[in-house]
């Protein structure tokens, strides 16, 4: 596979005009600033001054990022020779205090160290990780006078609202900073992995600090005569942890293995070496959200080079111009191009590849861990350590996929190795719409299994191991889930509208059950509720069989979801219908085995209907389980 990758005579992913943006247009000047003009000695930032550098075109009043960064090289320069001369004490002295409106002090004393250090890799990784803190915490001044939050930086930086609280000439030298393709973009540029180390200048590292600090004072004036309090979101919770784990623990020796497998690989840029080991020296000290933030962007920048290899397009492999779309993730893990040809990728990497590309980044029940991380939704302090395991070990397989030699053959050789291959070559998608149904069909399983085992006098209900067998059979099936087509997609929504309220009628009963039976011995039970939960007992030996009916109705026809495509659109309409009723029954009797109505007589009858339903329907031979038994045209599209 290594072969067909472009070779490594490339020595950026810049294109020419963004490499002379961010490389050479900001030295072009040469002018000593005072420092003083900029900040004062207790750290007051002197926004006019930074402000006056901005330039406008003569036309239309509109920014002139070329001018504006040309005109701000020199200030720049000045607030990086500033930082150099302080220690870390006068830096947290003078400073610390403006940066808690970020919800994230604890991040610029880091990026003082990494400007000390004088390490490329380090200080773009400060960077990076301020611009997702910075994006964030104008979210939050943003919620101070509007109400939808935009999503996108660039659209926070254009907005109405933020031009209210920090002034117009204010944001647009940030625009000229982070918020356009057409000014210095170190967002997306570092983001998107399109930045070698050495491609990002310390002096927009230290001048972002010094604006971010500005940023804070402006905040505190308008705070105190507006008599407002900036409240901050919470952070996201990354949860389910159990659901990504597929890899074991990275071991050392696994370790080893990518820090020699990165030197060799076609999938890694020489220039971009320097980030791949940054990731595996902050795994070992345990910073998983540095060592995950490197890792993504660098997967980005590798498998854009495959993409652009692939597909016959080398010109994608480098930073779009203003006027042309990134070639980012989400064209990279799509079916088609944007022309509608198909993406050669997937073809290249293979399903299970892609398969993991989608759960970790793109699925909506996913972790989405690049959308959290770049937005800053999540508390990088208390990132988990299984996300970093899982990306490191993937990045290790994929990057022996694009290596070769005598000395790759013995390294795949290794136990551990070996282990990470079996494992990602048979991986399949945790958290596609067909992946959830299935955990939910087991869930609500669960729970009815253990209904023998309620407390409930004198009444028993059959087990129903033969129910369970086939439910687990049928979910333990591999169904394709790449890709799905809309139509695929539509019943699988469906399907788990109708699991999720089988689950509630489930966790209803279960509740039920208990309260009223610790009622029933306590003897506190009216006249007209004791009679109530012997409906209920009654009701209860019919609910059994019918929603395990139901979860096998789903499974069945889960397991058999393409063949939805062989129908016409009449018939698909007149399915469509069908289980929109099963949907209607399941969501009734949500309501009806509720506390609050314990109409338990009503359930039976409904009960009675829907199984009268799904037996009509079935005569009829149209649902999927039996569809597939022969094969049709596809008729929906």
């Amino acid at each position: 596979m290594m072969e067909i990758l472009i070779g490594d005579a490339i020595t950026t992913c810049l294109s020419p005009s963004v490499y002379d943006m961010i490389c050479k247009l900001g030295f072009e000047v040469i002018e000593n600033r005072d420092i003083n003009s900029i900040v004062t000695e207790n750290g007051e930032v002197c926004w006019e001054t930074i402000t006056e550098c901005v330039s406008y075109t003569e036309s239309d009043q509109s920014l002139d990022y070329q001018g504006s960064v040309r005109r701000l090289g020199p200030l720049c320069e000045a607030v990086h020779l500033h930082f150099s001369s302080l220690t870390k004490a006068q830096f947290e002295i003078r400073y610390t205090p403006w940066f808690q409106w970020t919800n994230f002090p604890e991040l610029f004393p880091e990026m003082f160290d990494a400007l000390e250090s004088l390490q490329s890799a380090a200080i773009s990784l400060s960077l990076t990780k301020l611009t997702s803190c910075l994006e964030r915490a104008l979210g939050n001044v943003f919620l101070l006078v509007g109400k939808e939050c935009p999503f996108l930086l660039r659209d926070l930086l254009a907005s109405d609202e933020l031009a209210q609280v920090f002034g117009q000439p204010v944001m647009d030298v940030l625009k000229v900073f982070v918020g356009s393709p057409s000014g210095l973009n170190l967002r997306n540029v570092l983001w998107h992995g399109f930045a070698a180390p050495q491609e990002i200048p310390p002096k927009y590292c230290s001048v972002m600090v010094l604006l971010t600090a500005g940023l804070g004072q402006l905040l505190k004036r308008f705070l105190r005569q507006a008599n407002r309090t900036l409240w901050h979101r919470s952070f996201l919770a990354l949860t389910n942890l159990e659901d990504w784990i597929v890899f074991p623990d990275v071991t050392s020796e696994a370790l080893s293995v990518l820090e020699d497998v990165m030197k060799k690989s076609t999938f890694v840029f020489k220039t971009m070496l320097p980030y791949w080991e940054a990731a595996v020296i902050k795994f070992r000290s345990h910073r998983f959200a540095d060592c995950v933030i490197l890792l993504l962007t660098q997967l980005e920048a590798g498998l854009r080079r495959a993409f652009a290899t692939v597909n016959r397009c080398p010109q994608r492999l480098l930073t779009a111009e203003s006027t042309v779309l990134y070639t980012t993730f989400d064209e990279m893990l799509a079916k088609e191009l944007n022309d509608g040809t198909i993406n050669q990728l997937p073809l290249l990497l293979g399903e299970p590849v892609m398969e993991f590309l989608w759960d970790f980044l793109n699925h909506q029940e996913g972790p989405r861990i690049r959308d959290r991380l770049s937005h800053g939704e999540v508390n990088l302090n208390e990132f988990p350590g299984e996300a970093a395991n899982q990306l490191l070990a993937f990045s290790t397989v994929l990057l022996l996929r694009f290596t070769s030699g005598d000395v790759v053959s013995v390294l795949k050789e290794k136990a551990a190795i070996k282990s990470l291959i079996s494992i990602a070559e048979g991986y399949s998608s945790h958290f596609h719409p067909a992946s959830q149904l299935k955990k939910q069909v087991l869930r609500c399983e669960e729970s009815i299994h253990s209904w023998p085992a309620l407390p409930l006098p004198e009444e028993r209900i059959l087990e129903a191991a033969r129910w369970s067998q086939a439910l687990r059979v049928l979910c333990g099936t591999s169904i394709p889930t790449l890709y799905c087509p809309r139509i695929v997609l539509e019943v699988l929504a469906v399907l788990r509208k109708v699991s999720a309220q089988c689950q509630q009628v489930c966790d209803q009963v279960v509740s039920s059950a208990k309260l009223r039976h610790r009622q029933w011995v306590e003897k506190t039970l009216r006249s007209r509720q004791r009679q109530n939960y012997l409906r209920m007992l009654g009701s209860i030996k019919l609910l059994s069989p019918a929603l395990y009916l139901i979860l096998l109705l789903i499974a069945l026809e889960l397991v058999n979801i393409h063949a939805v495509q062989g129908k016409h659109t009449c018939e698909y309409q007149r399915y469509l219908k069908f289980l929109k009723s099963v949907l209607q029954y399941t969501e009734n009797l949500a309501t009806y085995t509720s506390q609050e109505k314990n109409k338990w007589d009503e359930t039976v009858s409904l009960t009675h209907g829907v199984l009268l339903k799904i037996w009509t329907y079935s005569e009829k031979k149209q649902m999927l389980m039996h569809l597939a038994e022969k094969p049709t045209d596809k008729a929906v599209s």
